[in-house]
């Protein structure tokens, strides 16, 4: 396998109503991942619609025209197959893997629940996946030390009217105010065949899933007047830092520094990716080295440094370390900000930048070692950037980051003015 690069074949097409199409032949083994990138996320959300676009995550799961409630799920499992969907600001995403005889079966099964959600779409239905949402809020979030914490750097990264302000499981008001029809237009929105991407990766040809996908998808309608997503880009600088501190059930103070940087598939978020491995990856990253082994501030499970890819906004780098018994948390930010202060003004070692190319290599192939890796990743490049190929692109794009370009961008992103400052305290203590 080469050290860079995108080894496997990609075929594209795009359908009359703009339906796109990615295919990747692997006959290693006879599987298929279907996978589609449907570009809506909480981004997308008007005011007063927050969390639309994760609870038709949920919806599609609840039957279409030609699909009983529950039968979609049924049907891939008893199929040998895996199912999932996730939601994100950016996009919403739908995969499936099954043995590669049942091909077809997931393709209709994506159309008809695309092109026939909304008629089947009921009151119960919606009323029964808001509360599934409501308890996963609670589940996720609410229930769990520290499990707020993105919840809250949100609104302290970006202020009021920007499209990230807001997390993707949305405000519960929103979702119970809104009735059966104003859903029913937010999917008749966004859920059109030329506002998705579909992958399929495995044991298939192109000229096959061309074929089917053609025959279930072609007579979907496309939508001519999709709003686009509000510019997200640009946040106005404040010139101060942001800082809230939480009193909550938590067994540890916990800190989160975040910094706004560059949006992913940038070059400038290529070394952004270096410094959070650089920084927070692993036992032998400065923070773990400085904090864990040796100031032993830190929980050494508790610590490290990433990068949230983000690719319409100034994406963050998140860093985060959980005190040890006996430790403040004023001690663990001053250790905290010391060491990232020190790589802003002092740049990186060639050990230090050697390991971080090494481990991104690791993750970078991990991520593709099988079909549905590369299903994910292809949809993602062929909706954000409009060419899969592009995918191979970002191992040479991490592997070409110099310590010269390491140095300039963590001076300019990790500026203590524009620092996010989040501290968690154990409520016995407030």
């Amino acid at each position: 396998m080469p050290e860079t690069g995108y080894p496997w074949p990609i075929e594209t097409t795009r359908l009359d109503n703009g339906l796109r199409v990615v295919v990747s032949e692997d006959r290693t083994a006879p599987v298929v991942a279907v996978n589609l990138w449907y570009d809506v996320g909480s981004r997308h959300e008007p005011d007063g619609q927050t969390g639309f676009a994760h609870l038709f995550e949920h919806l599609m799961f609840e039957g279409s025209v030609n699909v009983a409630k529950t039968e979609h799920m049924k049907l891939i499992q008893g199929s040998g197959g895996s199912l999932n969907a996730t939601t994100n600001p950016d996009r919403t995403n739908y995969f499936n893997t099954v043995p590669a005889e049942h091909l077809a079966l997931v393709l209709w099964l994506e159309a008809d629940r695309l092109g026939g959600l909304v008629p089947a779409l009921t009151q119960e239905t919606l009323d029964n996946q808001r509360e599934v949402v409501k308890n996963e809020r609670r589940q996720r979030y609410e229930n769990v030390p520290y499990g707020d914490a993105w919840l809250r750097l949100l609104p302290l990264l970006y202020p009021p009217g920007h499209p990230y302000h807001h997390s993707t499981i949305g405000s519960m008001e929103d979702l119970n105010a809104a009735d059966l029809a104003t859903f029913q237009n937010f999917h008749s929105t966004y859920y059109a065949p030329n506002n998705v991407v579909l992958t399929v990766v495995g044991d298939t040809s192109a000229g096959e899933v061309f074929r089917l996908v053609e025959r279930f998808f072609g007579g979907l309608k496309p939508r001519a007047d999709i709003p686009p997503a509000p510019d997200g880009l640009v946040v106005p600088a404040t010139g101060a830092p942001a800082r809230e501190t939480v009193y909550a059930d938590v067994p540890a103070p916990r800190v989160y520094l975040a910094h706004r940087t560059y949006p992913f598939g940038t070059p400038e978020y290529d070394a952004v990716t270096v410094l959070g491995y650089l920084l927070g990856h692993g036992r032998g990253s400065r923070l773990y080295q400085r904090l864990a082994d040796g100031a032993r501030l830190a929980q050494p499970d508790n610590i490290g440094a990433y990068g949230v890819d983000l690719a319409h906004a100034p994406a963050p780098l998140i860093i985060t370390a959980t005190a040890r018994p006996g430790v403040s948390a004023e001690e663990l930010t001053a250790g905290l900000t010391e060491v990232v202060d020190e790589l802003a003004d002092g740049g990186v070692t060639g050990a230090e930048l050697d390991r971080a190319r090494a481990l991104l290599t690791t993750a970078w192939w991990r991520s593709l070692a099988t079909v549905d890796g590369r299903a994910d990743t292809l949809g993602r490049y062929a909706l954000q950037f409009g060419d899969p190929a592009r995918a191979a692109d970002r191992l040479p794009g991490w592997l070409g980051v110099g310590a010269d370009q390491l140095a300039e961008v963590a001076a300019e992103v990790l500026r203590p003015a524009d620092r996010v400052t989040l501290t968690y305290l154990p409520e016995e203590k407030a």
